[in-house]
Order: structure tokens, then C-alpha cells, then sequence
């Protein structure tokens, strides 16, 4: 058993896995040719990347691999009003920055966040425009959908398009747009939701009810995603309906990843109780592994400013975490089955997922 199906098919790889695209780092032109040299396909998470940066990354991967590989980016959301910070969010920042002897200390709560749309909306058609101009072979996206003219763009020069959905309507909504493939993100998986069609916390709907859901709703091949971290939740996925997976957890504390050290270890020790659904860190809801910062930024959850504004907001706090090596306020985005993760190489990921994968479908026979 090859894996072969439409999947494999369209993006030209010999097993149906894709590492998915985390932003932030994780993501490094090493792990990205890693999986694909492994028979699956890697995915740089460009988000928050500049155009420059995305050209060098795309190019050192080209230069690691032969293989097809992708390039995931953020669509732009509506545009909302910036409001003004509300006063316990200043002041639990403001506290954290202190905590963490920042230069200001107190003084680095904004009152108000300044944030350009326009700019925000101009840096993801120049991040597109790289991933067009170096032929990327498959672009996949979350949070929205890119306009007619960018799919259009996009087609025209043989980018095969993966877009994710939190349920069923969504689905319908990309593949509408003319998405090959729809990634039916299950509220198990860590990170950013995808959600772009009604409310998040509406959408939070488990793997294994999703899959066969978007299955059964949409003629193109489903890919599962959250929860999967082995051969045993690949095999589940692919006979709910799906024609492929995609892991991300899986691959963050591997060597080639990119995430911080302190990262790793947190979730090399996490279990399934260790993470939540939280606005806390950048306004939208995503999945992470709980620390202090989400302790003390919780209990005003309802007054965090909207994605990307709070995503701004605490860009210095994550940054100087980081220098710190301090893990209680770094994001620690990680899906529900993280304590299955283990520290090898990803080729080594993906070599023990697969045979597991063909180990569990021989046995249900």
C-alpha cells in the first residue's frame, strides 16, 4: 500500500502527509525538504514573513529538494476598526512588560493600537506575488479566501490551491472559489483557527466528526488535520473520508524545526489537559499549550482587540520571551495529542508514520 489516490496524484508526492504550515519559525527550509525528500509535502509558514525573506526561504528550499513543496500564507481578514485598548488589557500587558524588565516598563502599554489595514492587505498581495514569480507548486492558505484574481493568478500558473475550513459551509465556500484541495481543520489541532464564515467558537468542531462531514459536502479530496500525530489517527482519518493528512504538532519538537528550544521542551512535556482555546495572544482564537501569560490575560478575554491588533500588541512581550528563553509568555501553539510528539528527525516522522499507517489498515483487514 503506496498511499496513491487523487491526493498523491495532484500534488505529485508518494505519501499522502503534509506537514502544515506554522508560522513563527517552526517552519525552516531544512524541515519543509525534509518531509518532502520523505515522500510528503512540506510547507513553509510564510504569515508572517516578509516578501524578501519568503523569495530566500523559497530558494534554500529549492536548493535542499527537488520535491514539491508549499508555501502557506494568511488572507487578509475584513477590514475592522481599530479601537482603543481597553484599560485591563493595558495594564495586564503593562505588567508582563515590567515582569519582564522590557525598556519602559509600564510606559509600553499603548493606549491605543496603531495598526494600517492597507499596508496589512499590500503585504499579502507582494508575499503572493513571491510565491507566483517563484513557482511555487502548491500554495495553501487560511483565515479567508484570496480574491478571484489572485486564484486566478494563482491557476494560470499551475499552482495546485489548498484552502481550510472548520465545517461544512466553508468548505463549500473554497471549493466555490476553486480550492483543488480543503483541509477540514478539527478543533483539535494547535494553532490559529481557520475560520472565516460565521463565529469561531461556533466552529469548533472534533476531527473524526468534521472529516467525514466535509467529505460527504464537496467534490474534491479532503485532507484531515488536528489530533493526528501517528499511523493510527492517519488510519482513522483516511477511513472517515479523507484522502490525506496533515500534521503540525508532530513536527515541532523534530531537529530540523525551527521552534525555540523552550517551546519544544514545553511540548515535549505537555499533556492532553495542557492546552486551551484562546484570544489571549494575538485576538484570534487559536490553541496552545496554557502558560502565565494566558492565566493573566484570560480572565479579560473579553476585552482583547480583534486579529491582527492584539497580534501587534504583544509582538515585544513574545520576542523578549524568546531572548529570555522563557516559556511562560511565548505562544506555545500545540494540538491536544502533543504529548505524542517526539524529539528525531522528520524523516524519521514520516518514515514511522507511514509504516504505522500500512501496520493498522493491514490489521483491519
Amino acid at each position: 500500500m503506496n498511499g496513491y489516490n487523487t491526493l498523491t496524484e495532484r500534488l505529485q508526492i508518494r505519501f499522502p502527509v503534509i506537514q502544515a504550515g506554522m508560522a513563527g519559525g517552526a517552519t525552516t527550509p531544512a524541515l519543509v525538504a525534509a518531509v518532502s525528500n520523505a515522500g510528503g509535502l512540506g510547507t513553509l509558514g510564510a504569515g508572517y514573513m516578509s516578501p524578501q525573506h519568503i523569495k530566500e526561504a523559497i530558494q534554500k528550499i529549492k536548493s535542499l529538494t527537488d520535491k514539491p513543496f508549499a508555501v502557506n500564507l494568511f488572507v487578509p481578514e475584513a477590514q475592522v476598526d481599530v479601537p482603543c485598548v481597553q484599560e485591563p488589557i493595558q495594564t495586564q500587558l503593562a505588567s508582563i512588560r515590567k515582569r519582564l524588565h522590557m525598556a519602559g516598563g509600564q510606559e509600553a502599554g499603548a493606549s491605543e493600537a496603531v495598526f494600517d489595514y492597507d499596508a496589512y492587505q499590500r503585504s499579502f498581495e507582494e508575499q503572493l506575488s513571491v510565491v507566483i514569480q517563484e513557482k511555487v507548486p502548491v500554495f495553501s492558505f487560511t483565515f479567508g479566501v484570496p480574491s478571484p484574481e489572485m486564484m486566478h493568478q494563482l491557476k494560470s500558473n499551475g499552482i495546485v490551491v489548498i484552502g481550510t475550513a472548520t465545517h461544512v459551509k466553508e468548505a463549500q465556500i473554497l471549493v466555490a472559489a476553486g480550492v483543488d484541495l480543503v483541509v477540514a481543520q478539527g478543533s483539535e489541532a494547535g494553532g490559529h483557527r481557520g475560520t472565516f464564515h460565521g463565529a469561531c467558537e461556533d466552529s469548533l468542531v472534533g476531527t473524526i466528526a468534521l472529516v467525514p462531514l466535509i467529505a460527504d459536502h464537496v467534490s474534491v479530496p479532503v485532507i484531515a488535520a488536528g489530533g493526528i500525530m501517528d499511523g493510527r489517527g492517519m488510519a482513522a482519518a483516511m477511513a472517515l473520508g479523507a484522502q490525506g493528512v496533515q500534521l503540525g504538532t508532530a513536527f515541532l519538537a523534530c531537529e530540523e524545526s525551527g521552534a525555540h528550544e523552550a517551546y519544544k521542551a514545553a511540548v515535549l512535556s505537555s499533556n492532553e489537559r495542557s492546552t486551551i482555546v484562546t484570544r489571549t495572544f494575538s485576538g484570534k482564537l487559536a490553541r496552545g499549550i496554557v502558560n502565565d501569560f494566558i492565566r493573566q490575560l484570560q480572565p479579560h478575554a473579553e476585552h482583547v482587540p480583534p486579529y491582527p491588533i492584539m497580534n501587534q500588541l504583544t509582538r515585544d512581550i513574545r520576542q523578549e520571551a524568546a531572548r529570555q528563553s522563557n516559556p511562560e509568555y511565548l505562544s506555545l501553539w500545540a494540538g491536544q495529542a502533543a504529548r505524542l510528539g517526539r524529539q528525531t528527525t522528520a524523516h524519521d516522522i514520516v518514515e514511522k508514520l507511514i509504516h504505522r499507517w500500512q501496520e493498522v489498515v493491514h490489521q483491519m483487514k
